[in-house]
């Protein structure tokens, strides 16, 4: 499996030879530039999970990728002029030769006078222990995502949702073989180094904390 981090929550994942991106936001940069795409995936409607603006430009150079969200996501798209396929939690879709299923269902609680919008967390992929390339899951703006056989977890370090004794104990209940960091934009960098830091001395037994370098593919799985 191959992981590309574009900045915030954007990743490119090949894997089980399918190339998808998931959630291309106003945070992350290099996006908008990529082609060869088989679908484009997105877990809710916040900006830095999906960019509007910039969006068209890259499904016009991925013509006849698939655009995939959760299914409030899709509505807003569908009325900005974007078709895009509605994700509920517990569908599954088969996209390019590979698996993707939607978890979750709500955008974790940033404050009880701020509603909660949907939120699905995307796994992609099938996992190593069924003979597969790997399973990912990107949970979106989530902790209450914890299904089995993860492989590969994209780790949100920092949001206005969450706080680090949070992210630690998600990571311990998922307990993948290797865990990225994800959600990162408003983290300067010693602030981002110290919150990797407690991830990766916390992580539970048998998860390898892997950082990502400069935008370069990381083979996870190796």
């Amino acid at each position: 499996m191959l992981i590309t981090h574009l900045g915030h929550s954007c990743l490119l994942v090949e894997v089980d030879g399918a190339r998808l991106l998931l959630d291309p936001g106003v945070f992350s940069r290099g996006f908008e530039e990529l082609t060869d795409l088989d679908a484009v995936l997105i877990t809710h409607q916040h900006a830095d999970h999906v960019d509007v603006e910039r969006l068209p430009t890259l499904l016009e150079a991925n013509d006849g990728a698939r655009l995939v969200a959760e299914p409030e996501t899709a509505a807003e798209l569908r009325q900005a002029g974007i078709e895009a396929e509605p994700l509920h939690a517990g569908d599954t879709l088969e996209v390019a030769g590979t698996t993707l299923r939607g978890a979750g269902g709500r955008h974790a609680v940033i404050h009880p006078e701020i509603p909660r919008v949907g939120n699905v967390g995307m796994l992609v992929g099938t996992s190593r222990a069924d003979g597969g390339d790997g399973l990912l899951l990107h949970p979106g703006d989530a902790y209450d995502v914890v299904p089995g056989d993860v492989d590969v977890l994209a780790l949100p370090l920092n949001a206005p949702w969450a706080k680090v004794s949070e992210t630690i104990d998600y990571l311990r209940a998922v307990s993948p073989s290797v865990a990225v960091p994800i959600h990162d934009a408003l983290l300067l960098p010693p602030a981002r180094a110290m919150y990797l830091g407690h991830c990766t001395r916390l992580a539970p037994p048998g998860t390898s904390v892997v950082d990502f370098n400069g935008g370069q593919p990381l083979d996870v799985l190796t």
